[in-house]
């Protein structure tokens, strides 16, 4: 059985990620499958350990990260999150191909720890002011968080055009999804 891939898919909030995936993530032919994160959040309602995050402490997150068990791992709000080596190394060997939706940082730690099973797909806006634009009609931040994520959005494309072998513009959602799919089963083949 071949060895799958780690599928790194990033992109700035309000590029438009959740609406290009959810065209192309279940096409047989990719073979796709989520990884199941860890973090040191309480669950929601409804949540199970194991099914949508492996629930740690911070105790044993920290643990674990001395013991060198994450691919990459940040803290975003005072709880750690992470993406463990043994859930991810399972898949890939089962022939899975593993698809990690992460912020650039997180999948700069990847790159670094594990380049040979990595591709990486970065999704840009056609212009700054089309995501400007995109996450005003959102509805759901301030103008001054808006402001914050433009900024963060424009570090994170320098990134992307740095690191990522894929950059691909949403320009339109056929096209774009074409383009990534495309990208993915050059690199799985």
């Amino acid at each position: 059985m071949k060895r799958g891939k780690i599928i790194i898919f990033s992109g700035p909030s309000g590029v438009g990620k959740g609406t290009i995936r959810n065209k192309f993530f279940n096409l047989p032919r990719l073979n796709l499958v989520f990884s199941i994160s860890a973090t040191t959040r309480k669950p929601r309602v409804g949540e199970e350990n194991g099914r949508e995050y492996y629930f740690l402490t911070k105790k044993d997150f920290k643990k674990r990260i001395k013991n060198d068990e994450f691919l990459e791992y940040a803290v975003f709000a005072n709880n750690y999150y992470g993406t463990l080596i043994s859930e991810v190394d399972n898949k890939l060997n089962m022939g899975y191909n593993v698809f990690l939706e992460i912020e650039p940082q997180g999948a700069l730690q990847i790159i670094k720890k594990r380049p040979q099973d990595v591709v990486t797909i970065f999704l840009k806006p056609p212009k700054i002011e089309n995501l400007e634009e995109r996450l005003k009609n959102r509805g759901t931040e301030t103008s001054e968080q808006i402001k914050e994520r433009i900024s963060v959005a424009e570090s994170e494309i320098k990134i992307g055009l740095q690191n990522y072998k894929y950059n691909i513009i949403n320009d339109n959602i056929d096209d774009c999804v074409k383009e990534v799919v495309s990208s993915i089963e050059k690199e799985i083949n």
